[in-house]
């Protein structure tokens, strides 16, 4: 650094490149500004940008079939399959999930015994599971799905197994294998990275993926989020649209299209075990967490819903003093998640409301200065698709996550991609969180393409309430550019970006103010990117609403 003295005055002549080689650094060679480099959300608002429908990309929405090589069993007897990890609340914790013995379905269904095979999972910091290995045992269930309906078909899984790996050390590569050695029945070496310890500083690179299906599109999905390489996934809702088929195996891309009909919705439950054995080459190594969809409602006797997704995925529910699988939270670094539930009350009467302002009050942004929300049904949508589908849950919610000065909010359902300006309250405000809706997975119902805002695509509002949740939100506009109309006659300004086309998220954080969030469309090459720009928080302009602390409710898993 040069220095001039002049009038007893000393001048850094060399401080505004030292400023700018020290951005360089921080944001891992990319200087941040606004012209000719990646925008920041402090450029903004943005002109709102439509990109208009590749027709010559449609993608393959077409589901695999049964009898395709990746989604066979492959294992004998009580292998384990179906591997996956799943994160605690905290760094030193996380979950092991895999499913043994095989499922069945049909008219005279026995269940496995659950208690037949054991849950363990033998780990350490070396390869060979011979030395410095650690043994920790979990437990296992089964889920059935009933019909009481004459020609449907029942169904009755195979043994889930969930372990609870605790007392790890942070940013550190764990092997591990699981099964059942007293049978001989253990996986092959497999190995993960736990999260780094919550601070300012530290952060893991988190890829975002909605609606996913298991199509030939998915694969495309699968395999550029792979090569991104990933520390923790977030799944945002729909994993395997197992309802859009009768227990037959016969599917849909409509199901109400199709099967106007059946006396209740049925689903194929086999094609969540298709899914898991997929999905295995990603979930057996990186995290991914996830939250329900409306396609894993899957009612069926008694109205029992959800049975699938609460036992298959293991949930950080009681570690983030939660009551259901619904909802809860966890830390990843300097970010705090919380994951919300569309599809279980959220008014401000609920459990699920009155956990959300106990663990906001809990925020320590000292500690972890990024919060984002996560659910599946967005509440900025421009798309027909499920416009203002959700205007209760935003109703009862929004000011809640304002107030605490939640950052970026994701979400899926539509099949298509949609970044927000900052916004609250349908208008413009830098205090605002970013909304983004990736929806755009590659499952079977293919691609989100009309938007509301143009002529002749306003839904009646009648039409819109969600119809699993029920009641009416969705009024006219009372202010701004579309008072007194429904839908705007213009894409929104608070819509900054919405292109129809399907792929996956990734959320860098660099530091306490600055996250990188790129989109990667499928047919780009992996690390092209389709939308890109730098969030930015701005604690000193924004502060945050602090409702009082109350008794925390994690529990360390040390």
């Amino acid at each position: 650094m040069v220095f001039k003295r002049e009038g007893g005055s000393v001048i850094l002549i060399g401080f505004y490149c030292y400023v700018l080689i020290l951005l360089g650094f921080v944001f891992g060679g990319e200087i941040v500004k606004g012209d000719g480099g990646i925008p920041t959300t402090l450029d903004g608002p943005f002109t709102p940008v439509t990109v208009p429908l590749d027709e010559s990309f449609r993608g393959n929405a077409v589901d695999l079939p049964s009898d395709d090589p990746r989604v066979r069993r492959t294992v004998n007897g009580f292998q384990p399959e179906q591997i996956s990890i799943s994160l605690s609340t905290t760094h030193d914790s996380v979950w092991i999930s895999w499913v043994t013995g095989d499922y069945q379905i049909g008219d005279n269904i026995k269940p496995l015994n659950p208690e037949s095979v054991a849950s363990v999972v033998e780990y350490g910091k070396v390869k060979s599971m011979k030395k410095q290995t650690q043994k920790t045992e979990g437990y296992s269930l089964i889920y059935n799905q009933l019909y009481p309906f004459k020609g449907l078909q029942n169904y009755t899984s195979g043994i889930i197994h969930h372990v609870q790996l605790t007392g790890l050390s942070p940013d550190t590569v764990y092997y591990y294998r699981c099964g059942d050695p007293s049978i001989k029945s253990m996986s092959g070496v497999f190995h993960f990275k736990t999260m780094p310890v919550s601070s300012p500083k530290n952060y893991p690179k988190i890829g975002i993926v909605g609606d996913l299906g298991l199509t030939y599109n998915t694969t495309s999905t699968v395999s550029h989020l792979i090569q991104n390489q990933p520390d923790l996934v977030l799944l945002v809702g729909d994993a395997t649209y197992a309802n859009l088929y009768l227990t037959n195996g016969t599917g849909s891309d409509c199901y109400s299209c199709s099967f106007s009909n059946t006396p209740i919705h049925e689903t194929y439950q086999p094609r969540w075990d298709f899914w898991g054995r997929f999905m295995q080459r990603l979930t057996s190594k990186v995290p991914i967490m996830a939250i329900e969809g409306n396609h894993e409602i899957e009612e069926q006797v008694d109205n029992t819903t959800f049975a699938a997704y609460s036992a298959r995925f293991a949930f950080p529910s009681k570690e983030s003093g939660s009551k259901s699988t619904m909802y809860y939270s966890f830390n990843a670094g300097g970010i705090h998640f919380i994951m919300l539930g569309g599809y279980i009350a959220y008014d401000k009467s609920s459990d699920q409301y009155k956990w959300l302002q106990r663990d906001l009050a809990n925020v320590n942004r000292e500690v972890t200065p990024w919060l984002v929300g996560v659910w599946h049904p967005p509440w900025y949508n421009t798309y027909v698709s499920h416009y203002k589908e959700v205007e209760c849950m935003r109703v009862a919610m929004e000011e809640l996550l304002y107030n605490a000065g939640v950052d970026i909010i994701f979400n899926g359902h539509v099949h298509a991609y949609e970044r927000t300006n900052r916004v609250y309250n349908y208008t413009l405000d830098p205090c605002g969180p970013v909304h983004i809706t990736v929806g755009d997975g590659g499952n079977r119902e293919k691609m989100a393409v009309k938007h509301a805002d143009e002529p002749g695509n306003c839904p009646e509002p009648s039409t819109t309430p969600d119809s699993f949740m029920g009641g009416f939100c969705a009024t006219n506009f009372t202010s701004g550019p579309a008072s007194g109309n429904f839908c705007w006659d213009r894409q929104p300004e608070y819509s900054a970006y919405r292109e129809s086309s399907f792929g996956h998220g990734i959320l860098e954080v660099k530091n306490e103010t600055h996250a990188l969030w790129t989109w990667h469309r499928n047919q780009d090459i992996y690390n092209e990117s389709g939308d890109q720009i730098f969030i930015v928080r701005e604690p000193g302009r924004c502060p945050v609403v602090k409702a009082k602390p109350t008794l925390k409710l994690w529990r360390s898993a040390k």
